[in-house]
């Protein structure tokens, strides 16, 4: 029978505990590929907690990958989901010495992805602590400081990602940023080598290779699928710099990358003698069971994590960060230095005790509510009005993509659209291999209120309709 502990003091919730449990115990190979799991019922009599709690925990492990169920049958631990040890036992003695501008148009309903809404800012918080950290700093801190950041800040994100991102690091390996735009191209000068390449998931926002090709790398595209990137067409004959990949919430496809190919990713670039470069833009925000854990927490040594507070709060926050393998803390930091000296330390003082006090917590729980409120009168409203239409992609972060029967969306369709007062976006706007995405339109919810979205598929509706005719 299967058993482990339950922790009702603690303030996570039963669901992610039973989840991290369960998935620890593959991850250590105590559960087994094939191992059959006890039915919802059995599990929650045996540590004490209700059936439905069981229920959502195995859910979101078939999501993503690590169980899989047979009719008739019962819940089984799924092939590929261990990963094979390599320099764990030294890595494991290392960690332990350580310590722990385009002008808006107002009359148009704009559907563009990632962006939240701005208009629940917690301005009266923020503004608070930051008098606070003002009048209250030493004069230390309006001098200046280390490349690496704000020692108070790195510390609490340490705490703070363990806890939501199954992430695995020291306060030092964190490094400070001015969003996550910049730490994606230090990375790309840090490991950019003449003749190498960096492969990319494709599609992929276009803001991100406008990064890796302004720094000089040679992007090689390797489809991504209703499951993310496809590890099994990553180059064999050529070794990239680094693999780029938005696993929790892949944009603009919305695919959750399942545990196997994450393992087979991270077997390529222990392979390879390469890196993974995980951005993890929008994972707060999960409407289908509980946020997925980090790559990084997989393989702390191989993959370099990227965060931002941009999509959390505000892009005018201009707060990110980098966690980097210990071996690439000293040269990152060199480069750091050169970019900018340092990111502004008030800005970041005020963040750390946003999160330390427990309103960064807060926050997102609101938002939650509101962007899944969002989401779901996007998902009734174009069901409504457009039968048959498919929406793909987990139900997660600001934006849901379509796919239509018949109708391609190309130029002249978005052309159209914006004469009826709406604007979309093609997938294939997002491709570097251009042809396997016509059908597919991105609509982003995160800044557009309910009123908005009804008001928004209205106007879709009328130009679809006249495009046919047209």
């Amino acid at each position: 029978m299967l058993w482990f502990p339950i922790d009702r003091d603690t303030s996570i919730s039963l669901v992610q505990q039973v989840y991290t449990q369960i998935r620890t115990l593959i991850l250590s190979e105590q559960l087994k590929e094939h191992d059959r799991l006890p039915s919802t019922r059995e599990l929650a009599d045996s540590i004490g907690v209700s059936r439905n709690t069981v229920t959502d925990a195995y859910d979101q492990l078939i999501i993503e990958g690590y169980l899989i169920v047979k009719p008739r049958s019962g819940t089984y631990v799924a092939e590929g989901v261990v990963l094979k040890a390599a320099e764990k036992e030294q890595r494991e003695v290392d960690l332990s010495n350580w310590l722990q501008t385009e002008q808006y148009d107002e009359q148009l309903i704009d559907f563009r992805a990632s962006h939240p809404a701005m208009d629940h800012f917690p301005r009266k918080v923020w503004g608070r602590l930051a008098k606070e950290v003002c009048y209250d700093s030493s004069d230390e801190l309006f001098g200046y400081r280390s490349p690496l950041g704000d020692e108070t800040l790195r510390r609490v994100l340490t705490t703070y990602l363990a806890r939501t991102r199954g992430v695995s690091c020291h306060p030092e390996q964190i490094v400070i940023t001015a969003g996550a735009t910049q730490g994606l191209s230090l990375i790309t000068q840090l490991l950019m080598k003449e003749g190498e390449c960096v492969a990319v998931e494709d599609p992929v926002t276009d803001e991100m290779r406008q990064i890796f090709t302004k720094a000089g790398a040679a992007v090689e595209p390797i489809k991504a699928d209703r499951l993310g990137i496809k590890p099994d067409q990553l180059p064999r004959n050529k070794k990239p710099s680094f693999v780029f990949v938005i696993p929790s919430h892949q944009f603009p496809l919305g695919a959750v990358l399942p545990i196997q190919r994450r393992i087979q990713l991270v077997e390529y670039v222990r392979k390879m003698d390469s890196y993974i470069v995980e951005d993890d833009y929008d994972s707060e925000f999960t409407y289908e069971g509980t946020a997925v854990f980090s790559m990084q927490g997989l393989e702390p040594e191989r993959v370099i994590y990227v965060g931002t507070f941009s999509k959390i709060l505000s892009p005018a926050l201009r707060i990110g960060y980098v966690i980097l393998p210990r071996h690439l803390v000293e040269p990152f930091k060199d480069l750091k230095w050169f970019s900018d000296r340092h990111t502004a330390t008030l800005e970041q003082q005020v963040m750390a005790r946003f999160i330390e006090e427990g309103y960064l917590d807060q926050h997102v729980r609101r938002m939650k509510r509101i962007y899944e409120k969002r989401r779901k009168a996007l998902v009734a409203a174009l069901r409504n009005t457009f039968p048959g239409l498919d929406i793909i992609g987990q139900a997660a972060g600001m934006h849901a993509v379509v796919e239509w029967r018949e109708l391609e969306v190309n130029q002249s369709f978005v052309s159209h659209c914006k004469k009826h007062g709406v604007v979309v976006y093609p997938v294939e706007y997002y491709a570097l291999k251009k042809g396997y995405h016509t059908k597919q339109m991105v609509l982003g919810y995160g800044s557009l209120t309910e009123s908005e979205i009804q008001d928004g598929v209205s106007r879709l509706h009328k130009a679809v309709e006249t495009y046919h005719l047209s």
